[in-house]
């Protein structure tokens, strides 16, 4: 039979079972058999709820509770059964105490969420929180005589949500408003300070160098005065060291060292952690974070992982905030750079306006003397003279303009004007190069109902830059020039329907120096800043510009000023000037774009400038986007005997040479549709003008622009400015070296023959041993009169030189190379190029443009050994013939085509320094060498004078470099001159 006890408590949870076992009779309640219907039923739905539920019961508030609730009070289970609340709960009392009275009192449930209550149940003061209610709990009379409380504990929400609004509060904190690092970390840190309870003290340390350095602390008080200020290697201080390499650090009595109340209850902080702040590289922290346990929390894991979420929140703020103040440096150093560029364009601008004057007066002058008028030729070149001075004066006037724009120190100088009559002026000044390119110019400029005041100056150069660019883009159709008011603006439109803007362009149309790759246009001249100004001054007036356009269609650019900016206080003090001036400068400029000045006639045959070893006439083709350079270099070549054809750019050039190819083509670079890079590019892809000698003509200084231009195949790469005699014996020199390589396979045709070289006097020949070399070459004739150059292999071998597979020669070969001017010791020729004018029709030796035979005494070919001299005059000019003949000889070995550019880089960079560095040399040559074998490729470049120390202007010192880079380079100097050798290893892929 159940006892009373065992069916009260029965049920299977551990709470009832310990209470069956209870003494209840040396309890206030006594035995179970005397407890009233009332209590048995209460207790009943105490054990039956799996919810946490505390009865109390009579005076003495003696508990019962279940299983749910033995868990909320830790280590005071079971203790607290059957024992006083008031014991059990003693230091939360003062809360809980008002409450259950009140219940008690009032016969009211209460409920209250979140309710903080100090327990001791896990060793220490902790804060917690429960949501409590509290329920009048009745006898069988129906009087109170205790309370049901019904509670859940809520600790990790309310503390969780706390953690995250700090670390809440430090992302706003350290959103990179501040200006350096050290202001970063003081706001985070004071963000910390805010929130005691989770933090009661921080610092943060840096790494600098070696060091840690302490940046930021929360208060000014006992935690700054027992941290360290700087951590230097090993020490174990608060273990800050370990943390800054990378290990989470736990500091324990801390009490010994601070007394510092914090956490719920004023407690002492007896802990601390020292956490690394994590940077992009993992085992080198940004520094240390030193952060405060709370007292009253346990350091469990959800107490560690807020305290890795706020190490790495510090660490994204400091990261931010050096980011920040690196583009901060970046930026200022920019604007000071800025600042010190506008200063020196400035400058330059305003030194650059003396000279121009002194040059444009006199120039002018010139031209309008009536008494002493200068002749048809001279006038012209007079007058080429001062377009171009006029033009450069208005680069210097929009760099001015620009500069000041940018420095802020531009100003509207507004004055009352006829603006639709100014404007069909400044449109007028541009008909008759519209006109001249095939377009109509419609303006409509009617009259405007208000007067307006605006700077004269500024509105020329915003309709003459929008005319210009018009002009440049546009090749059929019209221009039109509209001024219309409108009800609260006033608009000038130029409108075109010309090639138009694509729409990914436009957000960029009106940044500085920014232009539209590949656009056509009829000049590739200009300096980019002409839309730029345009924005720049309308807004300077109190408008703006706008644009629309569709690519093939046309473009309209739109100039809009407000009537409130057109109504302004007038400076009629201010000067007029010479209003138009910009415009007919521009206008005239354009009209270069689209006609050649009238070219001068050719001089007869037999001039200084004739090639005397040749029955026919030489043509040359010029092709530069500038008319007055074309005209330049018209009459500068035609002066020297030439016949000269000029285009505009390289896509006339390629149709003009497709129709008559000429003999040379000098080209300038920078041309719109096809520039001079890929007129070269194109030349030397198809077969047929693969060998048309090129020359290229650029502004473009620097060795790198050379290289370039070289790479692609062009003979010679001249920089402007460039004087006359220059230009013609770098002309001259590329049209002989063409001349001798064609000479060669038609020496039977009775044409005028090179140098041969001849066997030594009762030399006979001597089977050499096989020869490796880069090919196997194919069988031979004898063709004596096509030896051109020095070649040899080993000492009595046969050796076949010759221009192409058509013609060989076969000669005794000898590897010696004997003095300039005369023969070897075995009466071989071997004498240098005479390339400029100085020298012409006395070189002694050309290119050998051809593979090298050793023939072997039975008769059996073997790849031979090439070694093949030449000498040229030491001057620059000669370089181009240097590099004509060494890509000749290694072409003809088919040597692949990176080799052999590799190689001529090189050779010229050793030709250059050769010519450059030789001081007071013996003999004014210099001579190259080539030798290909075994795989090999060397090259030597030997001067005869002694080392000069000088770096040309335009060298600054990459010679050396560049030699290194494609060979493996020795320099031998002496008194006598200097001896450069390149070797570099022949490619697997050459047949």
């Amino acid at each position: 039979m159940t006892s009373p006890t065992e069916e009260l408590f029965g049920g299977g949870s551990a709470t009832g079972r310990l209470m069956a076992r209870l003494d209840w009779p040396a309890t206030p309640l006594g035995p179970v058999q005397s407890w009233p219907q009332s209590l048995r039923a209460a207790v009943r739905i105490v054990l039956s709820s799996r919810y946490p539920m505390l009865l109390l019961w009579g005076d003495q508030f003696t508990q019962l509770y279940n299983d749910a609730y033995s868990a909320l009070i830790g280590d005071k289970h079971p203790g607290a059964l059957g024992d006083d609340v008031r014991t059990t709960l003693a230091e939360g009392w003062d809360v809980l105490a008002p409450l259950i009275d009140d219940a008690m009192a009032t016969g009211v449930a209460s409920w209250v969420p979140a309710l903080q209550l100090l327990l001791d149940r896990s060793g220490y003061r902790e804060e917690a929180y429960f949501s409590v209610s509290h329920a009048p709990a009745r006898d069988d009379d129906g009087r109170t005589v205790g309370v049901f409380t019904v509670c859940s504990e809520v600790t990790e929400q309310v503390v969780g949500e706390r953690r995250l609004g700090l670390l809440r509060d430090l992302s706003v904190r350290g959103d990179g408003r501040t200006v350096d690092v050290a202001s970063t970390c003081a706001r985070l840190v004071e963000a910390i300070g805010g929130h005691r309870l989770d933090v009661p003290f921080a610092a943060i340390y840096l790494r600098e160098g070696t060091a840690l350095h302490r940046v930021a602390c929360t208060g000014d008080g006992p935690v700054a005065a027992v941290l360290p200020d700087v951590v230097v290697a090993g020490d174990p201080a608060w273990g800050l060291w370990a943390a800054g390499g990378g290990a989470t650090t736990e500091v324990h009595g801390v009490a010994q060292w601070i007394t510092l109340p914090a956490g719920a209850f004023d407690d002492p902080v007896a802990s601390a952690v020292a956490l690394p702040l994590p940077s992009a590289e993992a085992d080198q922290p940004l520094g240390v974070l030193v952060a405060g346990v709370s007292p009253s929390r346990a350091l469990d894991e959800a107490y560690r992982s807020f305290f890795h979420l706020l190490a790495q929140q510090v660490a994204v703020a400091v990261r931010n905030a050096r980011a920040y103040e690196e583009e901060r440096r970046r930026a200022e150093a920019l604007a000071e750079l800025d600042r010190v560029k506008t200063s020196f364009f400035t400058n330059v601008s305003h030194e650059f306006r003396t000279p121009l004057t002194l040059m444009l007066g006199p120039l002018t002058d010139a031209l309008a003397d009536e008494r002493h008028p200068l002749p048809p030729e001279q006038r012209e070149r007079v007058d080429t003279a001062r377009r171009n001075a006029t033009r450069l004066l208005t680069l210097v006037n929009s760099l001015l303009t620009f500069s000041s724009l940018e420095a802020g120190r531009a100003r509207s100088q507004a004055r009352q004007v006829d603006l639709p009559e100014l404007t069909a002026e400044l449109a007028g000044v541009f008909r008759s190069a519209v006109e001249r390119a095939g377009l109509r110019l419609e303006v409509d400029c009617p009259p405007l109902p208000r007067p307006v005041a605006l700077d004269p100056a500024n509105w020329e150069r915003i309709v003459t830059n929008l005319l210009s660019n018009a002009l440049k883009h546009t090749f059929v159709g019209r221009i039109s020039v509209g001024l219309h008011a409108h009800p609260t603006e006033l608009r000038l439109t130029v409108a075109d329907t010309g090639i138009g803007i694509a729409e990914e362009e436009m957000p960029r149309l009106f940044e500085r120096f920014h232009r539209v790759d590949g656009a056509r246009s009829r000049s590739h001249e200009g300096t980019g800043i002409g839309l730029a100004l345009v924005g720049e001054l309308a807004r300077l007036e109190g408008g703006d510009v706008r644009v629309d356009s569709q690519v093939g269609r046309g473009s309209t650019f739109t100039v809009a000023l407000p009537w409130s900016a057109l109504h302004r206080g007038t400076d009629d003090t201010v000067v007029a000037g010479d209003l138009g001036d910009t415009a007919r400068a521009a206008a005239q400029e354009a009209s270069g774009w689209l006609v050649d000045p009238v070219r001068p006639e050719p001089v007869e045959e037999g001039s200084p400038g004739t090639l005397p070893d040749d029955g026919r006439s030489v043509r040359i083709l010029v092709a530069d986007d500038n008319a007055d350079m074309r005209a330049y270099l018209a009459r500068l070549l035609t002066a020297q005997g030439w016949r000269v054809d000029t285009v505009g750019n390289g896509r006339q050039a390629l149709d003009a040479i497709r129709r008559n190819a000429p003999d040379l083509v000098l080209t300038d670079v920078m041309m719109p549709e096809v520039d001079g890079f890929a007129l070269v590019r194109t030349l030397r892809g198809q077969p047929d003008t693969r060998a048309l000698p090129v020359v290229v003509l650029s502004a473009r200084a620097g060795a790198d622009a050379a290289v370039e231009g070289l790479d692609l195949g062009a003979d010679d790469y001249v920089v402007k400015p460039f004087t006359a005699a220059d230009l013609v014996a770098r002309v001259r020199a590329t049209l002989e070296g063409a001349r001798r390589r064609l000479r060669a396979p038609d020496a039977e045709d009775g044409r005028p023959e090179p140098p041969r070289s001849t066997p030594p006097a009762g030399a006979a020949p001597s089977p050499a041993p096989p020869a490796t070399g880069p090919a196997e070459a194919a069988p031979a004739r004898t063709a004596p009169d096509s030896v051109r150059s020095s070649t040899g292999t080993a000492e009595g071998a046969s050796v076949e030189v010759a221009a192409d597979p058509a013609a060989r020669a076969v000669v005794p070969a000898s590897s010696e190379v004997a003095p300039a001017g005369g023969a070897s010791s075995s009466g071989r020729v071997v004498g240098p190029a005479a390339v400029g004018p100085s020298a012409e029709g006395t070189r002694r030796a050309a290119p050998a443009g051809a593979p090298i035979t050793v023939r072997s005494p039975n008769g059996h070919e073997k790849a031979s050994v090439v070694d093949t001299a030449w000498s040229y005059p030491s001057e620059a000019v000669s370089a181009s013939a240097m590099r004509r003949d060494v890509r000749s000889s290694l072409e003809a070995l088919h040597v692949h085509p990176d080799v052999v550019q590799d190689l001529l880089v090189a050779a010229s960079e050793a030709f250059n320094n050769a010519v450059e560095h030789a001081q007071q040399p013996t003999r004014p040559e210099v001579r190259v060498r080539l030798q290909v074998g075994a795989g090999t490729a060397r090259l030597t470049v030997r001067d005869f004078g002694a080392w000069r120390d000088r770096r040309s202007a335009m060298d600054r010192g990459r010679g050396a470099t560049l030699m290194n880079a494609f060979g493996d380079v020795r320099l031998m100097s002496t008194a006598s001159g200097t001896t450069v050798t390149i070797e570099r290893r022949l490619t697997d892929d050459h047949s």
